[in-house]
């Protein structure tokens, strides 16, 4: 696999290995390329654990960093996953709720890693960009929701 000149670095405790397939599984043009394990040990570890994990979400190069329990993610940082319809929106939330996640508010949630996703319907961001009473009726809509309903957003544009 070519190394990406830019990848977005993720830490785990220990668990790179699981996410990585969890988000191969969930989300398109996704995979798990490379899993590198420690050639000797280091202190959350030991020689032969696994250390680094190389994979893409949606697109995006990322490695997963088994670097122990002295970081944890929080929302400072999110993958946005764009949606084109409730069922798409759906199926992401459920996966990553059901799995171990939890919900919260405005269209975000977050997997059982930590790690924080934003679900995000294209009629809310469009909702958004349009500007003016349009946006601030979608946006007073999404301010009273977790998982983004797409209908109610689409309700809220047209007043």
């Amino acid at each position: 696999m070519n190394i990406a000149k830019n990848t977005i670095c993720l830490w785990y405790d220990k668990d790179a290995e699981a996410a990585a397939h969890f988000y191969a599984k969930t989300f398109p043009d996704s995979a798990v390329h490379a899993v590198h394990r420690a050639p000797g040990d280091y202190p959350s570890g030991k020689a032969g654990d696994v250390l680094t994990v190389q994979f893409t979400v949606a697109g995006i190069p990322c490695l997963g960093l088994n670097g122990g329990p002295a970081f944890k993610p929080d929302e400072a940082f999110s993958f946005q996953i764009a949606t084109d319809d409730q069922e798409e929106t759906d199926r992401y939330w459920n996966a990553i709720v059901g799995n171990g996640g939890r919900e919260s508010a405005c269209g975000w949630c977050k997997d059982k890693w930590g790690i924080s996703w934003q679900i995000t319907p294209r009629v809310l961001t469009e909702a958004m960009a349009a500007g003016g009473a349009e946006a601030k009726r979608a946006f007073a809509a999404m301010m009273e929701m977790q998982k983004i309903d797409v209908a109610a957003i689409v309700a809220a544009r047209r007043g």
